[in-house]
């Protein structure tokens, strides 16, 4: 189980046909191996060794599913660095993983510099496009060249293979290990499920520092598939894209499908090698869904759900699960559990509960990641009793089918992205003129959920909701921001054990929808 075999069989057989489009550029399977060696070779003269961390800062391209496997074939562990974060956390996540290299490309050229500045482990900077004029940057294209390609350090099964950091209930994020084993089986699986093969071109719209769209690189290129790589979502450019390249399969989240969906010319593009679009990410208006169904007959569709510790995939709600013939009510689940997967629903002493009966999923496999990196105590948590607690909860229907109806975590989801309270509550609590904070999600027409804070001042203050925004701004990713602040005079509500409600809080913004987790 080796996440690089793909590329060797793909050359063995196809080494003539196009392995990856990226803008301009193209590279067939032959010259994409020969590419990937050769990187592999520079990471090992910048020192990279067993087991080593190599960082990726960049916007998605050519050279980011290039370092997915040279990494690996070096011997190395991928480190994708959320790019969406502040400095001070890309450099909070830096220190913790302890990367001795950070590949990135010209537009983070400069924050690359800083973070170096401030991470005494790295030894170097690869830029994968010319950084003239920084110190201590090589460029990535002349490493390439100038390497000979050299042999795959032929880890595999349960080698660590990436580090894809999550955040936390804690406020911090945390890196999710997965090995060899881990993301092959899920590659192999998802494949088999939406049938997956040589024939397959799949479109990267999705940040590939997230776990759901880099899934999909090792996925497509162990079936021999085919890349199509744009920098970043952007509705127009994605149809482009599907025309021109002849996409076959694309993965969104439901936000995306929303925009899409949007576009006044939509019907002028050319979609008709479309035959897949899979979802997942966030939960799926209904409302979205069917219109994405009527305003595409042809195309068939497929939901996944699971989360970075699962590799990412547990549950699948397969193409024929979207046909009028089938139940409608099916289409608010999340599926059945995929063969590689065993789950269940659990009271709160892990004892498996009835269908119909809403507990925590839990879930345990071949995919359930190795652990938290550096974090036995979370890791013991989380993997008590052999079972990854997800922390989502829901019930099992008399067909199998499980639906979510909680997130235990109390996390918002704000465009596909994870936003916990908490973190954002601390960012704001650091404010001098903020007495009290809680944050939750309320009803956004484009982004599902918007991050609201409900804040006391302290007396005297004249604080804006401006200037805390901007405040937070500085010390968290803007999307974890509040887009609106709410003052109160008085306390905030309370339960009966003490906490705030944010149950009440809700209440307000979601009486005639449905309601997120209390």
């Amino acid at each position: 189980m080796q996440l690089t075999s793909g590329l060797r069989k793909a050359t063995a057989f196809r080494a003539d046909q196009t392995a990856i489009v990226a803008g301009e550029r193209s590279f067939t399977h032959g010259e994409l191996l020969d590419r990937v060696s050769r990187l592999a070779s520079a990471f090992r003269a910048f020192g990279v060794g067993t087991g080593d961390r190599v960082a990726i800062l960049a916007a998605n391209g050519h050279p980011y599913v290039e370092c997915y496997f040279a990494v690996l074939w070096a011997g190395g562990v991928v480190v994708p660095v959320n790019s969406r974060f502040a400095l001070a956390e890309m450099i909070e996540q830096v220190n913790d993983a302890e990367p001795s290299i950070l590949v990135c490309d010209r537009s983070f050229a400069d924050v690359a510099v800083q973070i170096g500045e401030a991470c005494s482990c790295l030894t170097a900077i690869v830029a994968a496009a010319a950084a003239a004029g920084l110190p201590g940057v090589y460029d990535y294209e002349s490493a390439v060249a100038n390497a000979e390609p050299c042999d795959d350090a032929g880890r595999g099964g349960e080698d660590l293979a990436c580090l894809f950091y999550t955040g936390g209930t804690t406020g911090r994020s945390k890196g999710v290990m997965l090995s060899h084993r881990n993301l092959w089986v899920n590659a192999v699986v998802t494949a088999m499920s939406f049938g997956f093969d040589e024939s397959t071109v799949a479109l990267h719209a999705g940040p590939l520092f997230h776990l759901g769209a880099g899934a999909r690189v090792y996925t497509t290129s162990i079936m021999g598939g085919r890349h199509v790589v744009i920098p970043r979502f952007a509705p127009t450019e994605v149809l482009e894209a599907i025309s021109r390249h002849k996409v076959t399969v694309a993965t969104f989240v439901p936000t995306m499908l929303g925009m899409i969906l949007q576009l006044p010319d939509l019907d002028s593009y050319d979609l008709s090698s479309l035959k897949l679009i899979t979802y997942g990410a966030s939960p799926m208006p209904e409302a979205v869904l069917q219109e994405c169904l009527r305003r595409f007959p042809s195309i068939k569709f497929g939901q996944s759900y699971g989360m970075t510790e699962l590799s990412p995939v547990a549950t699948i709600l397969a193409p024929d699960d979207h046909l009028p013939s089938a139940p409608r009510r099916r289409l608010r689940s999340a599926g059945r559990p995929i063969v590689s997967a065993e789950v269940k629903v659990v009271d709160a002493e892990d004892r498996e509960l009835k269908r119909g009966e809403v507990g925590e999923i839990v879930v345990r496999g071949p995919m359930v990641m190795m652990g938290y990196w550096r974090k036995p105590e979370l890791t013991a948590e989380a993997l008590r009793g052999g079972w990854m607690h997800t922390g989502d909860s829901g019930s099992f229907d008399a067909d199998g089918y499980l639906y979510i109806s909680d997130r235990i975590k109390d996390m918002i989801i704000s465009g596909g992205e994870n936003v916990y309270s908490i973190e954002v509550e601390n960012a704001v609590l650091t404010h001098p003129e903020v007495m009290q904070c809680a944050v939750i999600g309320i009803p956004h027409p484009k982004w599902g959920e918007a991050v609201h804070a409900v804040v006391v001042r302290r007396p005297g203050s004249s604080l804006s909701a401006e200037e805390l925004i901007a405040f937070c701004r500085s010390a968290i990713a803007d999307y974890k921001s509040p887009r609106s602040v709410e003052f109160r005079d008085d306390p905030l509500p309370l339960s009966s054990v003490n906490k705030v409600n944010k149950a009440a809080l809700r209440q307000p913004y979601w009486k005639d929808k449905p309601q997120p987790p209390s």
